[in-house]
């Protein structure tokens, strides 16, 4: 039977934590209850034995006796002082359980109040809309002129009804809500906030033909165009933010419900170490108390469901249900059978290689050139992702074993999000492919087929894996799929945009994986250029174009970071942003030196190139430490780190201090000038392209750990969604 404080560990609202009761703090009160009891009985016993052997008369014994029964008396008192002690921790812990739970409660019934009113003005718009549809306008409220149609009457009672509510049309012509001036006392105005590159450039155009269209009209006292796909928009918005007042009901109902259950199981152990019923009374105060009294919660979740069902879901309440209270794929045993099964594959099919590449001699100075030109940057980039995603894998598995939330701070669905398993199935099955088509291309090679011909084996992988990545069907992950489509499309797009957290994660990933963008480039050369058919390899390692496009693939992971940075700053006013996006290009500029120095060698550029990558480095350092990850703090409880750490030895954060700073400074290797083989170069560029994506997953971790237990100190465990319609004062 599990423990308790297991089970609650395992079910408490992370971000909520330390709001739950102290169950593991009021055992040890119980335990200390316990110690003192049993003590007393031993000194009761030495009493009882001392009485019996003294009942006939006076002895030398006398004043042990009398020290031991005071001791006896003292011990009773402290018992009484512990058990004190127990209850007015209980005591506070009721408070603050009772204290968390009406502040919660508030907000969420606030934003209950807030989100009805927000629905209301979206029934009263789309109604005009209904009544529009058959008009030329094409979904748009016409010009309100002195004309005195009746299609603007009709429209100015709907707006007139907004009005009566409190809320008005920017520059409408009606008579509600008017200053003395002429001008509305409140105006209401669609705000859809451009998180996404297409509704960055509708709110543009938007404000375009508002500029262009509407402003010649109001001096004739013209209203606002309201467009049908604003009003998508903002139904989508207001959805959206019912769902998550939803969860976060469920969540505070959860947590009423594990305190009470937390309060009950240590009343319990209580009575059974103390030998009194006090359980009894004091849960009956616990049941009388706000947060298991109080039933507006309940009413709020069966009000959401019932508005949800009937103005989201057409009256089906099953649809309804889908959105509200999503559930959780069960996990397979078949994806870990399946993991074992790939990777013993992988294993024995990568020593069949090794065996077949030494009797080939394929990694001979005749035919190393060759190889090294055409299959090993395609296999290379496959090695690099499958890398990657190992350590994501592995980053899943710390993160679900330490419990951070990082559906929570990625926006994953629960529903679709990778798990653990799934991404080392994921990374099994692509290395056993990619090990298995390097072998069918060295059986090939050794039974006399055209170099030609078996040289396109990679490129088919290459193509096969991308048509994979893009089919629609729903095969193989496919929200994954597309959600890692949608990330990079948003990475590519990256100062349109408003910048959500898994954008710029991504985005520091990318920054970790410029050699395989490289070999991305080398294959495309290789493979559009007819390289492989030829083995003349002077357009891809010469040409001009390929030489500058060098440049601009080790630049754009680090522009498209420091854009993301750019857009934060405009966004937020943070200047925090700015002094990250100078991290990004003190990188992009100790890049380009490096990058030069390897086609001028001289005296000059190993100057430039030891200064920049020097501060890059230094730059880079500060900020994984201090920004990223929180350490660094003098001021710490714990020596040099942060005041709060998931991980209970403390050890493995200064060796992962050290582990990082080992790890950054790599690119030594590129200044010294090693003499080696086109394959020893070759092997030594991939292993030290590994230990870069080591050290990312590695980061990956620290950096999420930081931004939970920023979540954590904030009790933030609902996402705030912005609402569509916000109210203007122009008094």
């Amino acid at each position: 039977m599990v423990k308790f404080s297991k089970e609650l560990e395992a079910q408490l609202i992370p971000e909520w934590k330390d709001a739950f009761v102290n169950y593991w703090q009021l055992k040890k009160h119980i335990k200390k209850i316990k110690l003192s009891k049993m003590q007393q009985k031993q000194h009761h016993h030495h009493r009882d034995f001392n009485h019996n052997n003294g009942v006939f008369g006076l002895s030398i014994c006398d004043p042990v006796r009398f020290l031991a029964s005071k001791f006896s008396r003292d011990n009773e008192a402290e018992n009484i002082i512990q058990v004190r002690a127990f209850f007015e921790r209980l005591d506070r812990e009721l408070n603050k359980v009772n204290q968390f739970y009406r502040t919660k409660e508030s907000e969420f019934l606030e934003r209950g109040e807030i989100l009805n009113k927000q629905l209301q003005i979206l029934l009263e718009l789309k109604q005009i809309l209904i009544d529009r549809r058959r008009k030329p306008s094409g979904g748009i409220i016409p010009p309100l002129s002195g004309d005195g149609t009746a299609a603007a009457t009709e429209t100015d009672d709907v707006i007139a009804a907004l009005e009566r509510n409190g809320v008005s049309f920017i520059n409408a012509a009606s008579s509600w809500a008017k200053t003395k001036k002429g001008k509305p006392k409140v105006a209401m105005r669609i705000d859809i906030p451009a998180e996404t590159p297409a509704r960055t450039i509708s709110a543009v155009t938007s404000m375009l033909w508002e500029d262009l269209v509407n402003n010649p009209k109001k001096e004739s006292g013209t209203g606002n165009f309201i467009n049908r796909k604003k009003i998508q928009c903002a139904e989508k918005m207001i959805r959206g933010a019912f769902v998550e007042l939803y969860r976060g009901l469920g969540l505070l109902k959860t947590y009423s419900s594990l305190n009470m259950v937390a309060f009950a199981k240590i009343l319990k152990k209580f009575d059974k170490v103390s030998n009194q019923k006090a359980s009894a009374s004091y849960l009956q105060v616990v049941k009388r108390s706000h947060f298991i009294s109080s039933d507006k919660v309940v009413r709020l979740m069966d009000e959401v469901e019932s508005i949800f069902t009937k103005h989201f879901a057409n009256n089906d309440r099953k649809k309804a249900m889908k959105f509200l209270r999503p559930q959780q794929q069960k996990e397979s045993h078949m994806v870990t059978f399946f993991v074992g099964l790939f990777t013993g594959c992988f294993v024995s099919l990568f020593c069949v290689y090794a065996i077949l590449a030494h009797l080939s001699g394929i990694f001979s100075a005749n035919t190393e050139a060759a190889y090294m030109e055409t299959v090993y940057p395609v296999f290379s980039v496959f090695a690099l992702l499958c890398l990657h995603l190992f350590m994501y894998g592995c980053n899943l598995f710390m993160w679900k074993s330490t419990r951070i939330n990082y559906n929570f701070i990625f926006e994953f669905s629960p529903n679709t999000a990778l798990k653990y398993r799934d991404a080392f199935l994921l990374c099994t099955t692509f290395m056993t492919a990619v090990v298995a088509a390097m072998v069918v291309h060295l059986l090939l090679r050794a039974s006399g087929f055209s170099p030609s011909k078996i040289d396109a084996i990679p490129g088919i992988l290459l193509l096969i894996s991308i048509c994979l990545l893009i089919c629609p069907f729903d095969i193989f992950y496919r929200p994954t799929r597309y959600c890692f489509l949608r990330i990079i499309r948003n990475i590519i797009c990256s100062p349109f945009y408003k910048v959500l957290m898994v954008d710029f994660f991504m985005a520091d990933q990318l920054t970790s994986q410029i050699p395989l963008l490289r070999h991305l480039e080398s294959t495309a050369c290789y493979f559009l250029a007819g390289s492989f058919k030829t083995h003349h390899y002077d357009t891809c390692k010469n040409g001009r174009l390929y030489r500058e496009l060098a440049y601009v693939i080790s630049f754009l992971p680090y522009y498209w970071r420091a854009m993301q940075c750019a857009r934060r700053w405009f966004d937020e006013y943070d200047t925090n942003h700015l002094a990250n996006m100078g991290k990004y290009v003190s990188a992009m500029v100790a890049a380009g030196a490096r990058l030069t120095y390897t086609r001028q060698s001289n005296y000059l550029w190993f100057g430039i190139v030891l200064v920049t990558s020097v501060v890059a480095t230094i730059y880079q350092l500060y900020w994984d430490f201090v920004k990223d990850w929180g350490f660094l703090n003098p001021n710490s409880r714990n020596p040099w780190l942060r005041d709060d750490l998931i991980l209970r030895n403390k050890s493995i954060y200064y060796i992962s201090i050290a582990l990082n700073v080992v790890l950054r400074i790599a690119w030594v290797e590129t200044v010294m000038r090693f003499h080696v083989t086109t394959v020893q170069w070759r092997m030594l560029d991939f292993f030290m392209a590994s230990l870069e994506v080591i050290r990312r997953g590695h980061w990956n971790f620290y950096r999420l750990e930081n931004e939970h237990l920023s979540n954590v100190g904030k009790f933030r465990a609902v996402k705030a969604v912005p609402l569509p319609f916000r109210e203007m004062d122009f008094d």
